[in-house]
Parts: C-alpha cells; structure tokens; sequence
C-alpha cells in the first residue's frame, strides 16, 4: 500500500514555517541512526544493532508521538503542528513519512545485510532448506515447548473481536470449516509467545547456526492447531497501540482535556491501534478487516517484504550471541580522568577536599562515582546520603550502596522516579527495597517528573568539620548505561554547590522554596527565564560591538520561547552552535532570520547524552552541565537541574568537549535550512572522530581551548 499523498500546499506550509516540526525532526534522526547500520566500517553485526535500534526507535515513536496525535482525531480536539497544520493534514505527512522510512529500513536489511549473513557462519533460514535432522529438531521444539503455549482465538458471529497485544507478533489464520458454504471464512488470531526467544538456533557440525524464526515454525506446523479445518490463509502482522496517556509527553495538549481522556479510557481495554506492519502477501480479505474493526486506513498499515523480518527488534538475539562476540566492535577501556589521574592509588574523600573531579563517561569510568558511593555507605563519619534516581541498572550496585547505608545506621533519602518511561517496574521494585530497608523514599514530586541527577553526601571529619560530598551529572545513576552514554558529571566538596545541592533537596523533599541559588539553575522554577536572559546578554553584548557566542549541545530542541531568544540573538549578530543529537525544532540558515546559527548532529558508537551550555559572556565564558534539554516538558513539567561549573581546569574540559563535537568530521551531520541533514564530508581532512579521540585527552589538551 503506497504512502497517503501529501499535496503541495502542505509541503510548501511545512517549509515556510519558522518552526520545524517535532515529529518530522525525529524522523530526520532515525534516518540518521538508520545510516549506521549502512556503514560498511562496521561489522554486520554492529550494523545490525543500528538496524535492530531504529525498530526499537520506531516502535516508541508510533506509541507516544503517533498516539499523541490520535488522542486529538479521536476525540475531536484542535492540534496545530509547529508548521501550523491541523491534525489531519499533519497525520497524513508523517505516516507518509513513516511509510517511507519503513521502506529504506527494509530494504537496507535486504539488499545490504542479509547478503552478509552466510560469510560470517550464520543465516536466518527457511525450513525447507534445513536438513531433515534441522526439521526434525524444528518440529520436536513445536510440539514440546511452543505447542502447547498456543491458544487460537476465533472471532465470528458468536465471538467477539479479541484483544491481541501491543507489539507482539500476530499471526491471522483464515479458515473455512468444509461443511460450511464457500464464502463463510473465519479469522482465528494466534498471539506468538514473547517469552520465547524470537529464533530456534541449530548449529551444524562445521559451527554455521541456521536461525529459524518462530513465526516460521508456528506457520509450518499450523494444522495441528486446525485439524479437519481448510485454511485459506496464514498471515503475519504486528501492531503499535497508542500508550501516550500522560500530559509529559502530550506538550501541547491541555491538562483538562487530559483528565477527560483519561476517564474516557477508562471504558477501553487497550490504546487504539496507529500502526499495523504486514508482509506483502496478506490476504486482503483479513486486512479489509482490520480496517473496519480498528477504525485505520491504508496509511497505517506498512508492507513489509515478504523476504525481510516484520520485527527487526529480534535480531538482537543474533547481534549478541555468543559465538560473535569477537565480531562486535569491543568496548575500549576508560582512561584516568585529567582531574583525577591517581584513580585507584588514593582516598577519594581527601581528594575530593583538595579539588573537584570532572568526569566524560564513557571515556572516564563511572567508578568514582561509585567508590564514593560505596566508602560513604560503610564510613563512620557519614551521616547521610541523598540522592535522586531516574534509571538504575539492574542488580544496581547505586541502591546496593544505599541498602548497605541504611543497615549501616546512615539517614538515607532518595528520590525515586518510577515515572521514568519503561522502567517504571524496575523502578518500583528498587524503591520498595529501599524503603523496606528503612530509607527515606519520595516517588516523584506532585505530577513533575524528576529527571534531575544528584546526589548529596555529608560526613562529618574527626576533627568535627563538615563537609558536602556533591555529584551532579547529565546522566543517570546507571553503572551499564554509562559505558555506552556519552555523560558529564562533576564530584566536588565546594561550599556553593553543597549549599545549591542542600536546598534543592529540601525544595523537592518538602516545602522550602529558596530566594535564589548560587550556581544552580532549576526547573520547573525558572530554568527558560534564565536560559533567555543569558541569550539575550550574548545578543546585547553584540549590538554593543563586543565578542558574543553560544554553543549549547544537548539532546533535543523543541521550546519555542527559547528558539525565539535564538534567532532574535543571530539576528543581532551572535554566532550560535548548538549540537543536537536528535529532533530539532530551530530552523537554521534562514536569511534574515536565523543566519548565524548552525546545528549539528553526533550520531555515531556512543550515544551523545551529555547537556552542556556555553555562554561567552564578554570573554568570561560562563558553562553551564547537567540534565536539561530545551523542551517545553523540560522547562515546565520535569524537575530538572543546570549547575555553573566553577574553576578553570573544570571549565577548560566542558569547553573542549564542546570544541571536540565541532571538529568532529566522522559521526557528524549538518542540518539543512528545510529540516533534512547532510553527512559531514571529509574534503581532503584527516579523520577526527570524538568516539576515538576522547580516549587520548590530555590536559596539554584541554588548557588551550579557545571557542571564540
């Protein structure tokens, strides 16, 4: 089924507009994700991870964004985009947008990957070419483990429509009972197991491992689950249910309307369906269907090709197994952090006194961060730890400090957020282990979410001084994550964050509101006021003749009231870099309007995660790290948190890093005026790819950067 055509008149709004639309945007960045597993520097395997990423990617879009947009089609409310389109013209543009993605993705997985499958000992195999000894193992794992797991569910005139699950793979069997009249079909619908794994593997004698998909299986052994039944047809599809509920992800949508829908929902078992991905040859019969049962049209459902995988996620079972470990590109070991080069020879506590520690993961190890944790856990002199938790690793050795804390007589405070999309179980479960264990545990402040990193150590010194231990970072507390996240975090004993980082916490732990902090910049609080007010000084400081730049890089710009600032300042002659790894509201490169401003996208081995703000500020730069982005649910419906960086070595590494990102002509995208990005060509340079360089920072380095 072709994409829903998009007229002129839309196209030419869209490019008028001033204002990038969100969700075409993240569809710019999936493509940008989806061009990893098209480079052939990598191995098939890392390319299928970016493949397998984008599906993930994907399916999250279509369940938040997507669904977004039907909560508006659904319930007849007004929504105009960015661009200024209503919600139908809108809904038309991206799901032509998203057929075409589908598109590129499978056929990259045909024509560029699955050629590559045999050469590295393995294929995604048909039954019919297995052994008979590999269809014999094919048909015992059926009737042993699988048959019985399977429940068909038939719907007629005497059942009703079932309710078949989000993101699962479906099969849709069409059958015809032979005493019945030719054109009495029926539909039964077979939920595939998802605690299953998605291939049986079955390994040769030479070590090459066929890897047979379930829905394969379950396909070639379908009449045992129809016996005496004509079946018409066996047809495989998936679909995405819309899961946005929640006025976080809904920016535009009004809080009132949000309680109606909630209510209304209330009636409905599941979210509506926004997406069906099927193979080329489903019956049209079932699809005619489904169409009418879920109220969808041709736009929502996606063919996919009958030789490629409808749910490219499984492939992560291939991507990690272990007889291709060696395959993979290897995780490179961190080095010693440039403020910390005796890691592993002396007490973190006393360094700590003597200066402040600034951490680039994965470049630098998260241990300190942990070694601290740890020491304060079982030290005598510690009375107490906060701390704020968006994401843990699982077996978590953050809340296996806090555990040991509380046992060991510590006060104990942590601010779990069990908000945080997709971990809410893990969340939870970590949580309650904490507050059985007697800690002091907030699940999230009103209807924010917590989304700021920090944590607060005090110990009291023999001598009976006290000191303030502070970590305040750009990532989570995750040990596994911040081998992959690009991050930046600072441990520090200074007095103005201990005091910032004490206030903060008793705003979000109970009812102080503070005149005003040092170093710290909040939100729900203020963070846009004075994001803005320190863009429009960089904008004054221009007219006034004097040296004036930002760059800002972060993961996503979408708040208009920022983007204003930023093109009133370029306007005024301010040079403006931002790096955004992902969607990007700001329209750069226009004449008149945004001429001086540039964006630029990392996409590459690491996930860019880290938030760093530079202000030139008349030659005193003023850098600011820490969790926020530029989104309206950032600014206004998140607790987050910015933090000056004081001292200059500190500042010299935030700055570089910054310098790092710019120079970067191997992982980097430039955004075009219309919203698309071009891949930064090499044009005679030698290659600088932060990924790499990183790894051999220096603080010869670091102290000559210079920006402006």
């Amino acid at each position: 089924m072709d994409a829903p055509v998009v007229s002129n008149a839309v196209e030419k709004q869209i490019l008028d507009s001033n204002f990038i639309s969100r969700d075409l945007s993240w569809i710019q960045f999936n493509y940008r994700v989806l061009d990893q597993a098209k480079n052939t520097t990598r191995s098939v395997f890392d390319r299928l991870k970016f493949l397998s990423i984008t599906a993930s990617n994907l399916d999250e879009f279509c369940t938040i964004r997507v669904g977004s947009l039907y909560n508006y089609l659904d319930y007849g409310k007004e929504r105009y985009d960015y661009s200024g389109l209503r919600e139908i013209p809108f809904k038309d543009k991206l799901l032509s947008e998203i057929q075409h993605f589908e598109r590129d993705q499978h056929a990259t997985y045909l024509q560029q990957l699955k050629p590559l499958f045999s050469a590295n000992n393995f294929c995604i195999c048909d039954i019919s070419k297995l052994s008979p000894e590999g269809r014999e193992k094919v048909n015992e794992y059926f009737t042993k483990v699988i048959y019985p797991m399977l429940t068909p569910m038939v719907f007629d005139g005497y059942h009703a429509f079932p309710i078949l699950k989000n993101n699962r793979l479906l099969l849709g069997v069409v059958t015809k009972a032979p005493q019945e009249p030719h054109n009495q079909q029926k539909i039964s619908f077979i939920q595939i197991p998802s605690n299953l794994p998605r291939f049986l593997e079955i390994k040769d004698a030479a070590g090459f491992i066929n890897f047979v998909p379930i829905e394969d299986i379950i396909k070639y052994n379908i009449q045992q689950l129809f016996r005496n039944i004509e079946i018409n047809s066996v047809n495989l599809f998936r679909i995405n249910r819309n899961g946005d509920f929640t006025l976080e992800e809904s920016e535009d949508i009004e809080s009132n309307f949000l309680e109606e829908l909630k209510r209304k929902l209330q009636t409905r078992r599941s979210g509506r369906v926004v997406r069906i991905d099927v193979l080329d040859n489903t019956d049209p019969w079932l699809l005619r269907l489904l169409k009418i049962q879920w109220d969808i049209e041709d736009s929502n459902i996606i063919r996919v090709p009958n030789e490629s995988l409808i749910d490219l996620t499984g492939l992560m079972q291939i991507i990690g197994h272990s007889d291709f470990k060696n395959k993979r590109a290897a995780l490179r070991p961190p080095i010693k952090p440039i403020t910390f080069p005796e890691q592993g020879t002396r007490d973190l506590f006393e360094v700590l006194k003597e200066r402040d520690i600034l951490l680039h993961h994965p470049f630098n190890s998260m241990e300190p961060v942990l070694e601290l944790l740890e020491k304060a856990a079982e030290d005598p002199y510690v009375l107490s730890i906060k701390i704020t938790i968006y994401r843990v690793a699982k077996d978590s050795r953050i809340t296996a400090a806090l555990l040991k804390a509380a046992e060991f007589g510590k006060h104990v405070s942590v601010l779990f957020e069990v908000k945080a999309r997709f971990d809410e179980e893990n969340n939870l479960r970590e949580a309650q282990k904490l507050q059985r264990a007697g800690c002091f545990v907030i699940y999230g402040v009103n209807s924010l979410k917590t989304h700021s990193k920090l944590l607060l150590i005090v110990r009291k010194e023999p001598d009976d001084k006290v000191y303030r231990y502070v970590h305040l970072s750009s990532g989570n507390y995750n040990e596994t994550t911040s081998r992959f996240y690009t991050d930046i975090g600072l441990l520090s004993t200074n007095e103005v964050y201990g005091n910032d980082v004490s206030e903060f916490f008793n705003v979000i732990t109970g009812h102080s509101q503070p005149l005003t902090y040092r170093n710290l910049i909040t939100s729900p609080r203020d963070m846009r006021n004075q994001l803005c007010a320190l863009i429009k000084q960089e904008a004054e400081n221009a007219r006034n003749g004097i040296t004036a730049g930002i760059i800002i890089k972060f993961n996503s710009m979408q708040d208009d009231v920022m983007i204003e600032q930023l093109y009133l300042a370029s306007q005024a002659g301010v040079k403006i870099k931002l790096i955004i790894r992902g969607m990007c509201c700001l329209r750069p490169g226009r004449k008149g309007l945004s001429e001086n401003i540039e964006v630029v996208s990392i996409v590459g081995e690491y996930l860019e995660h880290s938030r760093i703000y530079y202000f030139h500020n008349a030659d005193d730069p003023k850098v600011y790290i820490g969790s926020a982005d530029a989104m309206v649910r950032s600014f206004d419906r998140r607790v987050e948190s910015l933090f000056m960086l004081e001292g200059d070595l500190v500042k010299k590494q935030a700055m570089n890093i910054l310098r790092y990102n710019l120079r970067d002509n191997v992982n980097s995208y430039l955004m075009n005026e219309d919203g698309t990005y071009s891949k930064r060509q090499l044009n005679g340079e030698e290659p600088f790819n932060i990924h790499q360089e990183f790894f051999n920072i220096t603080k010869e380095k670091v102290m000559d950067v210079k920006l402006f």
